[in-house]
């Protein structure tokens, strides 16, 4: 459940990404398979380093789908809302919408996708389910090939990449990453996200603790 808080592999660095610290944690704390699919993500980082950000939206966008598994806050962490870092979402194979866009947003900024490309956009999300229509808040990636570009959404519940005009079931509520946050649609920052999250904060801090810079 959302609820909106505002307060060669040895010894590879990418853009604050400690490859040695992260896959050794992965194993300490979560095991084999963790470890495994760390070296999996680092295979697909190196693959894609020269890569055209198209392709690497796809490819990053794909990954996370397939290796995290939709669970709820309450049930994986016992709260009602938990930001987990990546390395929390790859060890448990397991998250929820913050999740998956917070993963996907760390690794395209890895990949040396600018930040001011990409937004983290909460949204209201119309859910249709056995013809039972729902409305409940969610969250995704959004990519703006230029400040006044229609984005395109990464999401976790439509796998395919579209524009946002394409996706008539969202509805923008606010967008942040770790350098601003905005209104709506607006393209003017209201201020700094992590003075005004305080859960973003949070994650962010941990993820340095897992090795993200």
């Amino acid at each position: 459940m959302i609820v909106l808080v505002f307060f060669c592999f040895t010894g590879i660095y990418a853009a604050g990404y400690d490859f040695n610290k992260l896959s050794g944690l992965a194993k300490l704390r979560y095991g084999d398979e963790a470890y495994k699919n760390i070296l999996e993500l680092q295979q697909l980082l190196t693959q894609l380093k020269s890569a055209s950000e198209a392709e690497k939206l796809k490819k990053i966008n794909d990954f996370f789908n397939q290796k995290i598994n939709y669970a709820e806050d309450i049930d994986l962490w016992g709260q009602s809302d938990y930001w987990a870092t990546p390395l929390e979402s790859i060890g448990r194979e397991a998250g929820d919408c913050e999740d998956y866009s917070i993963a996907k947003y760390i690794f395209l900024k890895i990949l040396n996708v600018p930040n001011d490309k990409l937004r983290l956009t909460y949204v209201r999300a119309e859910i249709n389910h056995q013809e039972v229509r729902s409305v409940r808040a969610h969250m995704v990636l959004s990519y703006y090939l230029t400040p006044q570009s229609e984005p395109l959404i990464l999401d976790s519940l439509v796998p395919e990449i579209m524009p946002s005009s394409a996706r008539k079931d969202l509805t923008p509520i606010f967008s942040f990453n770790d350098k601003g946050l905005w209104v709506g649609s607006s393209t003017k920052p209201k201020g700094e996200a992590t003075t005004h999250l305080s859960k973003w904060r949070d994650a962010l801090t941990r993820m340095q603790a897992d090795g993200i810079e």
